[in-house]
């Protein structure tokens, strides 16, 4: 398995489909920002040759040279989107899923009707500015993981049923049905109304959330990708501990100064510890106390039903790898599963034929892989498993025997099973 390793280069670029004008270009390298800019001439080239297939009728989705992937996508026949990675490692899943969060986030702060009717072009580059910051974030080495599996990041709580009853209450006084309590761009507890928004939008939220710089309050227009993409709504944030947010996605009422000190007094005073509680939580995403097998380095919890996943590289933190390559081990190991060995997971509105039923009896439910030489003592394990709607990846030590891979991963299944 290609490991994505911390070196390499991921250009972006945004360009008008009618025209071939570029409206923006991204560069990270190595994760970081970088101005390097490709020459006009290749990102033409790039464009021609895409442009060139439709003219034949054929669909040009992705190429690779000896050093780069690239894929194309084209949005309502108004917006192309072109990624270059030559990050190793780079699958055309991981691209294509890249250039779908790119465009639900260009929808989520300029609306669909600004990208679909383009009237003035440096106007709309100008206006594209604002959502550099949450499209830098996609191409970096981002904590969480929703942009890949398509599924909402989330942490378990200490006291979920106590936040829950509070969320409920909260939302019921300031008739608000969509509201979240978020820690660093992750789900801890959320309304009914909250859980049913569609995707992108229930992903890009928590992640934009995750982006900005802290703020006691905001009150932030947005547009919802899949469910108002051409009418804003407001997205209203109150901090009840650093790096802890009150969410609410409301219309013109209630106004942000409603939410005034002793409504939020009279819910969430009394959960001060649990709501603590929840700030240590981070990025390990489970409970301290929660038990893990000593072997395990990191994992990923999927609910392909309810599109929720927990997504931790904190366990034994004193034990190497590194969280960051911990991180891209997993990443690149759900990218083969994705691709390769499980079916493909449901999208929101997917409609399962028949003959797709009786296929899925033949596909496999469990799969492992050694990163480097499959020797004692040597290269990380990776195992995967599918039960039902949840699927479970697991990173864990070279010190874990392979015939007890399937063993241990089921049991962690097992006892993961009740938190999602």
């Amino acid at each position: 398995m290609g490991e994505e390793g911390t070196e390499g280069t991921v250009h972006l670029l945004c360009l008008a489909t009618s025209s071939g004008v570029p409206l923006f270009c991204r560069s990270t390298r190595g994760g970081v920002p970088t101005r390097q800019q490709l020459p006009f001439s290749v990102i033409g080239s790039l464009n021609g040759v895409h442009m060139f297939g439709q003219n034949l009728e054929v669909q040009l989705n992705s190429a690779r040279t000896e050093h780069t992937t690239v894929v194309w996508k084209s949005f309502h026949d108004s917006i192309t989107l072109i990624v270059l990675s030559s990050v190793e490692g780079s699958s055309e899943l991981r691209l294509e899923r890249l250039l779908q969060m790119v465009f639900g986030a260009m929808v989520l702060l300029l609306g669909l009707e600004e990208l679909t009717n383009i009237r003035n072009i440096e106007r709309l580059k100008k206006e594209l500015r604002a959502s550099y910051y949450l499209i830098d974030s996609f191409l970096g080495e981002p904590e969480l993981i929703g942009d890949l599996t398509q599924c909402v990041d989330c942490v378990v709580p200490p006291e979920g049923s106590l936040l829950q009853e509070a969320l409920s209450g909260f939302a019921e006084a300031t008739s608000t049905a969509f509201v979240s309590l978020m820690v660093s761009g992750r789900v801890v507890a959320a309304t009914e109304g909250w859980w049913r928004l569609g995707m992108p939008e229930a992903v890009l939220l928590p992640w934009l959330l995750g982006s900005l710089p802290p703020q006691t309050a905001r009150d932030y227009p947005v547009y919802l990708p899949h469910g108002s993409p051409t009418v804003p709504h407001r997205l209203l944030t109150l901090t009840l501990l650093p790096g802890l947010e009150l969410c609410l996605l409301c219309g013109p009422q209630p106004p942000l100064s409603q939410l005034d000190p002793q409504l939020l007094e009279l819910w969430w005073q009394p959960l001060l510890e649990p709501l603590r509680a929840c700030v240590q939580l981070g990025p390990r995403a489970l409970p301290a106390d929660h038990p893990l097998h000593e072997d395990i380095l990191g994992l990923l919890l999927l609910h392909l039903e309810l599109r929720r996943c927990l997504f931790t590289v904190e366990p034994s933190r004193d034990r190497e790898p590194s969280a960051e390559h911990r991180r891209r081990l997993l990443r690149s190991f759900y990218t083969l599963v994705a691709s390769m060995h499980f079916p493909p997971e449901p999208g929101p509105s997917s409609e399962e034929k028949v003959e797709d039923t009786a296929q899925r009896a033949h596909l496999p439910r469990a799969c492992y892989l050694v990163s480097g030489p499959e020797e004692p003592d040597t290269g990380w394990r990776l195992v995967a498993l599918q039960s039902g709607p949840r699927r479970l990846l697991l990173l864990l030590s070279p010190q874990s025997p392979t015939h007890g891979l399937r063993n241990l991963a089921t049991h962690t299944l097992q006892a993961l099973t009740p938190l999602l």
